[in-house]
């Protein structure tokens, strides 16, 4: 899809490739000959993310068994100068797990022991295999959850929560990955392991474990994460409202927090995605909605309940046409069902799709799908629209035929288009799924060349040789052996990606 990316079976050039491989033989020796995978049938399953468009080879794959494979893994690559990339579920979209051709992959998805559960302390120890859901489910008998609650929470892995610092729908209210990890076992692209954080909220000295949170797998790799749960709330409300206009939908987003009101949730879909949706789990929406909003609330009950008429009194002053109630679980996961598939849906309406993550003022909610609108009639390409309407992190579904030529090249550049849209108007570029290879050429949109060389400094402090997921996260080359400071083009020019920032 995209002028940059290395296609389906790329293998590592012939000068390198000898190194990665030698290096695998000695690998079976040290970590078990069942660990450490080389032939290509069995290395296209890494060949990419949940992104699937962006592709490599890895020259080796390690199926990690424990945290000592992981150490012996990273000195051994530490010592032969051979980068690698470390790999959860592999459900991230952004192409941050994607392969280096000449590098080693380490597999973290057998590693998925529930360390220890601490009731008391509201924390849970877990390795980076463990997927997210199950994080609640052990939480659960003692009235705790964990609040980060990606789509793909069945699925998805803590680790990678971890790297691309994972959002979802009630983040509105509980914040982001960041604020619930606590602490965490890393191993550095060197091969030594340190404790960053702990079980205690704050530490002193530098926030190296806010810095390590979303750094996408640059500063090494995380082996155990602690991570924080909140006491399950008294109560929780959920309703669907159905809308005419997305406008009106979006209208009302901003009147509620207006009011005071602090929803868990509040997410959008407009009358293509809920199509999508419908096609997918016959979810049941309001027939003849151009937008919906999935709405929760939760909290002590009498503030929730107040609050909740408060929500249908807003909705109703915006035009709302029909509004439901969950009366019970089931009928509120049936109200989630429609949003938590809508990615996966759009399968049922084309051939192919392309989802971007933007963030912008949720004031400028109606003024922005407007623009998207435009630029999609413009560029003759469809877009069903889902997001986290309550912080303004939008979800456009890009949707193409990758059979039809210059197709995927349309989509991603109507995708970028809305990228250049958020950051205009005071936003930023990714709201959760990361930056990885995909929008590695828009962070110089976003920042300054200063900015990028903060950012760079710190990377080099912890992986001065850059072998941990290297390409990825920078627009440029911006090697560590270079001199911080205002780069002229010549000096800013990437081969690879065919822009000047």
């Amino acid at each position: 899809m995209s002028r940059h990316l290395v296609r389906a079976g790329a293998t590592a050039p012939d000068e390198t490739a000898p190194r990665a491989l030698l290096l695998a033989q000695r690998l079976r020796g040290r970590i078990g000959a069942d660990k450490v995978l080389t032939d290509p049938a069995q290395l296209r399953t890494y060949e990419c993310d949940g992104l699937a468009t962006f592709r490599v080879r890895p020259a080796v794959v390690v199926l990690a068994g424990d945290r000592d494979d992981v150490v012996e893994t990273v000195r051994m690559c530490a010592a032969d100068g051979v980068p690698f990339v470390a790999r959860g579920s592999g459900t991230g979209l952004s192409g941050g797990a994607m392969p280096v051709a000449d590098g080693v992959l380490i597999v973290l998805s057998r590693l998925r022991r529930i360390v220890s559960v601490d009731p008391d302390n509201a924390r849970v120890e877990a390795e980076p295999g463990v997927i997210n859901l199950w994080v609640t489910r052990e939480a659960a008998p003692y009235g705790q959850a964990y609040a980060p609650d990606p789509s793909s929470q069945q699925v998805c892995s803590i680790g990678g929560n971890v790297a691309e610092n994972a959002g979802g729908a009630h983040c509105l209210k509980y914040g982001f990955t960041v604020n619930h990890v606590t602490g965490a076992e890393v191993v550095l692209p060197d091969g030594e392991v340190v404790h960053l954080g702990g079980t205690a909220p704050e530490h002193p000295g530098l926030d190296l474990l806010g810095a390590f949170v979303g750094s996408e797998g640059t500063l090494g790799i995380a082996t155990r994460v602690t991570v924080r749960t909140i006491q399950a709330p008294e109560a929780v409300r959920t309703m669907l409202v159905g809308f005419r206009t997305v406008a009106d939908a979006a209208g009302t987003v901003s009147d509620i927090i207006a009011a005071g009101i602090l929803p868990a949730a509040v997410e959008m879909m407009d009358a293509l995605a809920i199509e999508a949706a419908e096609a997918a789990v016959s979810c049941g929406y309001p027939e003849g909605a151009v937008a919906v909003l999935v709405i929760e609330l939760d909290g002590p009950l009498a503030e929730v309940e107040e609050q909740f008429r408060q929500v249908e009194t807003i909705a109703d002053a915006r035009g709302a046409f029909e509004t439901r109630i969950a009366k019970d679980d089931t009928e509120r996961a049936l109200m989630w069902r429609g949003r938590k598939s809508a990615f996966a849906a759009v399968g049922r309406i084309s051939p192919a799709y392309y989802v971007q993550d933007g963030v912008i003022p949720r004031t400028r909610l109606p003024e922005v799908l407007s623009e998207i609108g435009r630029l999609a009639d413009e560029a003759d390409v469809r877009v069903a629209n889902v997001f986290h309407a309550g912080d303004g992190n939008l979800h456009p579904l890009i949707l193409f035929d990758d059979t039809v030529p210059g197709a995927a090249e349309a989509a991603e550049e109507l995708g970028f288009a809305i990228l250049d849209l958020c950051v205009d108007l005071g936003g930023s570029i990714t709201g959760e799924h990361g930056v990885g290879v995909e929008k590695k050429s828009r962070m110089a949109r976003q920042f300054t060349s200063a900015d990028l060389d903060t950012m760079q400094l710190v990377r080099c402090a912890f992986d001065p040789a850059g072998l941990a997921n290297p390409g990825k996260l920078f627009p440029t080359p911006r090697l560590c052996g270079e001199r911080p400071g205002v780069r002229t083009a010549a000096d800013t020019h990437d081969p690879a990606l065919g822009e000047v920032f």
